[in-house]
């Protein structure tokens, strides 16, 4: 993407300057979500040390904004920076009006986004899908929001694909988290989308956070606690984590844990939002991105040690999980020299 501020078109030596990201900053905004952005994106870097992202933040209007915390914060830019952002990140806030109690933008927000380019990232962490969602973005499109609003959420935005399950949707040029600490995981994984996993795991590492968790919010939502005598599923789950090279049946998760599998299936969808086999896909195809971009096995050799068998059966779920072949993968997120076909 390019910017119409002249300083974001490149550096004197050639290179293509850091991706912009404009965080907004809105009246009532929640502190710890505002430096999520900042945290996760200022502490990507290509393989010399440069940022691969520059973060800036506006408000409406430049000067302080108030949080929900006892504190404001002091914002050195208004609205009209949007207009030169490559992605738009709205966090969460607790005094949105109009937007969450009509589903309508106030005027000022609505001159605010007069700024934003036609091709331009968009992003909400949390309740900032509304904000999002009243400006239109999200018609038609699938959406995610805090498990407790979503209810309401879907209620007041009825074109929207509303899923209360997961901790983030990609829809490609918009993207929406759950709640809260879903924000990191939403922002790790544009940096894996945008430049591999070996970068995204390495932001991860200095931030001390997974690079990826498992399940969706569905683990999260408030649920009668069971019984104390029932077992967890995490054995079962490292013990597949361990061998995803070899067939895994669920039987053989279930036995991990001396469950039936009727009983097994059913715990584990309760502790991690998914099936066993959607749960063993996702694990397989994290394993092939990995060794698709950090190594030079062959494709056919990568379809076996991430336990898809066949290159055949990993092209059909690479494709399917995202949108592209294990050859255009490579090419793209390839972090050594030499990668074989």
């Amino acid at each position: 993407m390019t910017t119409g501020d002249d300083e974001q078109e490149g550096h004197a030596d050639g290179r293509a300057a850091p991706h912009r990201i404009v965080v907004l900053a809105l009246a009532g905004i929640l502190p710890f979500e505002l430096g999520i952005p900042h945290r996760i994106f200022g502490r990507a870097k290509d393989s010399a040390g440069r940022p691969l992202y520059e973060v800036v933040t506006c408000g409406i209007e430049a000067g302080p904004v108030h949080t929900d915390a006892d504190f404001a914060i002091q914002v050195e830019h208004g609205a009209e920076l949007l207009a030169t952002a490559d992605t738009i990140i709205v966090p969460a806030s607790y005094e949105l009006g109009s937007v969450y109690t009509e589903g309508r933008l106030s005027d000022e927000l609505a001159a605010a986004f007069t700024h934003i380019r036609p091709g331009t990232r968009l992003v909400a962490i949390c309740t900032g899908g509304y904000v999002l969602a009243a400006a239109g973005f999200l018609d038609g499109r699938p959406a995610t929001t805090h498990w407790s609003s979503a209810e309401h959420f879907q209620a007041l935005f009825p074109l929207i694909k509303v899923d209360a399950e997961v901790l983030f949707i990609d829809d490609g040029d918009v993207l929406t988290s759950a709640g809260v600490a879903a924000g990191l995981d939403l922002c790790l994984h544009m940096v894996r989308r945008d430049h591999g996993t070996a970068i995204a795991n390495d932001v991860a590492r200095r931030t001390v956070v997974p690079p990826h968790r498992d399940g969706g919010q569905a683990q999260y939502i408030q649920r009668p606690l069971p019984e104390p005598q029932l077992a967890t599923t995490t054995a079962a789950r490292a013990w597949a984590i361990g061998r995803l090279h070899d067939p895994i049946q669920l039987r053989d998760m279930a036995e991990q844990e001396s469950m039936s599998v009727r009983t097994f299936t059913r715990r584990f969808r309760e502790e991690v939002g998914i099936s066993p086999g959607q749960w063993l896909t996702q694990q397989r195809v994290e394993r092939a991105r990995h060794l698709l971009e950090s190594s030079d096995l062959s494709v056919d050799q990568v379809a076996r040690d991430s336990g898809f068998g066949t290159a055949q059966s990993m092209r059909q779920h690479l494709q399917s999980a995202l949108g592209v072949p294990p050859t255009v993968y490579r090419r793209t997120f390839r972090t050594g020299a030499g990668a074989r076909a």
